[in-house]
């Protein structure tokens, strides 16, 4: 009995041994070898830095946000300074606030009705707004402060670029100013800001902020005064000289403000409204958002090639918009590369130091994902999908005699006239055209006939329309597509097709330069392939009349393919002559053709 039980204990065990093998045996067959992108295989070779902080997406959103902006400007030209709002702030109490910032201030703040119609409907309307705006001065005001420090113009100013572009780098107006303080092209330019296709030094904080502190200083040396610095600032030096010229030579801005243009009135009690709102916020209820990054928590790192904003933020694991929002000078989203020209990312400071501690690894990356992208883009040309040829044809519409013809683009009086079997001046006559310029969409009268006798053409005709009818070719109308991939975005698409981004825009309805991997875009709408015609006489004084006749099918001839051709396109060049024909004739299996590709017709 003993012997029986130990039996069966020794076999349970075996048994629970075998089962933890097959188990153990099949967790491992379970787990498939995980193979890592050549990106993350970079990566795994960083130093790590344990200090990086994170970013607050809210945040982001906020430092490049325009509604702000659109706000603001918005109340600043519509503010009626004459008109009493109703908010809680006795008189005698904004009075002898004003009176304190004035004693500690070089500008003149006095109290006026304005000034508080202006102020209290800051605090009515747009409390939640300076909430905000006190945030976004915890990034710039120090940057702010320390560039007027050095050109010894007074720190107040910085509430200016609240004025003027809501604390938003990217901000643009109606005009075209642009940046934090709002420079036209003409002034940037003036002040040493360089703007290109790829940097606008406008939106750069740091360098925008200085060419506004040396405009102030020599707008100050100019007037003595920096109500008047403001005024010019806003309508320009020569309006404010006509303002005092009109006032009868006075030099005080609460002086010539009604002889000054209608914006630039409110502008300045607009300037002090905000600065007494940062200065008393708290007596008022407003709380301040709080920052999350910080200027001075931050560092810039020179880029040896260039590289795009995308392969920054995935090698250091950091959101595009947070290197937007440090480097807002860059439009496209990429650091250029030139020759003899150094140009600085701005990171924070923890990744700045991953970014130099690997900066053998993070530059083979760049160079492996360049032409990663060059490949997968000529592979795409080549395995596009191929042209869509739709045929056009004129629609016609019965008006008694006459049908109308809506010239499209690409069509020209000697196309037309071809296809419908008359002559230039013919069409002109009917029109009432003085010039062989039509507009595309304008709609022709063309004289209907039941039969299309050939014509003889007077022995006298106008030498340039005979030219214009000869050098005329038979056009198709050809739709052509291409699909988006990796690496591609609207320049260089348009630059490879010799388009624009704007007519790519058009063509496919984008509201941006965004496009999504595999979207197929149109890149010509009804895109011309011209087609030779058979034959043509052009004599110096008279062109005798011909037509297209259908070559006969025992004539053998070679046809080589242009780019853009489909057999569709080309049967059409000859009458009589279908798809099957061309196939048939070239051993063609299916309808892939090349340029530059022999074809037989009639062969």
């Amino acid at each position: 009995m003993i012997v029986k039980k130990l039996s069966l204990v020794v076999s349970a065990f075996f048994s629970l041994a075998v089962c933890a093998q097959e188990t153990a045996k099949a967790d491992i067959e379970l787990k498939p070898e995980v193979k890592l992108s050549y990106l993350d295989s970079i990566k795994s070779t960083f130093k790590k830095n344990d200090l990086a902080a994170k970013v607050d997406s809210l945040w982001m959103n906020e430092l490049v946000s325009l509604d702000i902006y659109d706000d603001l400007t918005k109340d600043i030209q519509t503010i009626n300074k004459d008109v009493t709002v109703d908010e809680e702030l006795p008189t005698e109490l904004l009075k002898q606030r004003l009176a304190a910032m004035n004693q500690k201030s070089p500008f003149e703040i006095e109290y006026n009705q304005g000034l508080e119609n202006i102020i209290k409907s800051f605090l009515k309307n747009r409390k939640k707004s300076f909430s905000r705006l006190m945030a976004l001065s915890e990034y710039y005001f120090p940057i702010f402060e320390d560039a007027f420090a050095k050109q010894n113009v007074p720190l107040e100013i910085k509430y200016l670029a609240v004025v003027e572009s809501a604390l938003n780098p990217k901000a643009v107006s109606k005009m075209g100013a642009t940046g934090l303080w709002q420079f036209m092209y003409g002034t940037g330019k003036q002040y040493a800001l360089k703007i290109d296709s790829y940097i606008d030094e406008r939106s750069d904080p740091l360098k925008a902020t200085a060419a506004a502190s040396e405009y102030m200083t020599k707008m100050f040396n100019i007037f003595g005064d920096w109500e008047l610095v403001l005024a010019s600032y806003n309508s320009g030096p020569g309006n404010v000289t006509k303002a005092i010229r009109r006032s009868g030579g006075k030099t005080k801005y609460w002086d010539i403000r009604n002889y000054l243009p209608k914006e630039t009135q409110g502008y300045v009690p607009a300037f002090l409204a905000t600065m007494y709102l940062f200065e008393y916020h708290k007596e008022h209820g407003i709380n301040p958002e709080r920052a999350v990054v910080k200027n001075f928590e931050t560092d810039t790192v020179a880029v040896k090639n260039q590289m795009s904003f995308k392969q920054i933020a995935d090698l250091l694991d950091m959101p595009q918009s947070q290197i937007q929002l440090l480097n807002p000078s860059y439009k496209m989203g990429v650091v250029p590369f030139y020759q003899g020209e150094q140009h600085f990312i701005r990171l924070p400071k923890d990744k700045v130091a991953t970014f130099v501690s690997n900066e053998e690894q993070i530059y083979a990356y760049v160079k492996y994902d360049k032409e990663f992208r060059a490949t997968s883009s000529r592979l795409a040309v080549k395995y596009a999908p191929k042209a869509k040829p739709a045929a056009v044809k004129p629609a016609p519409v019965d008006n008694g005699d006459f049908e109308f013809y809506k010239v499209r683009k690409g069509d020209n009086l000697g196309a037309i006239a071809a296809k419908y079997d008359v002559s230039i001046s013919d069409i002109k006559k009917w029109n009432n055209l003085k010039t062989n310029a039509v507009a595309i969409g304008r709609s022709l009268k063309i004289k209907a006939e039941e039969e299309a006798p050939v014509k003889t053409v007077p022995a006298v005709v106008d030498k340039e329309q005979a030219i214009a009818s000869a050098e005329n070719k038979e056009k198709t109308a050809v739709d052509m597509d291409y699909v988006v991939v990796a690496g591609d975005n609207l320049g260089s698409i348009a630059k490879k097709f010799g388009t624009t981004i704007a007519e790519l825009k058009e063509l496919n309805n984008l509201t941006s330069n965004n496009i999504g991997l595999g979207k197929t875009l149109i890149i010509s709408k009804a895109a011309i392939v011209i087609e030779e015609p058979t034959s043509t006489a052009i004599a110096s004084n008279s062109v005798d009349s011909f037509k297209k006749k259908a070559p006969s099918k025992n004539v053998s001839e070679d046809y080589y393919v242009k780019k853009g051709d489909s057999l569709y396109s080309i049967s059409k060049k000859y009458p009589g002559v279908t798809i099957s024909d061309i196939k048939k004739w070239n051993g063609i299996k299916d309808e892939d053709i090349k340029p530059g590709m022999k074809l037989k017709i009639n062969g």
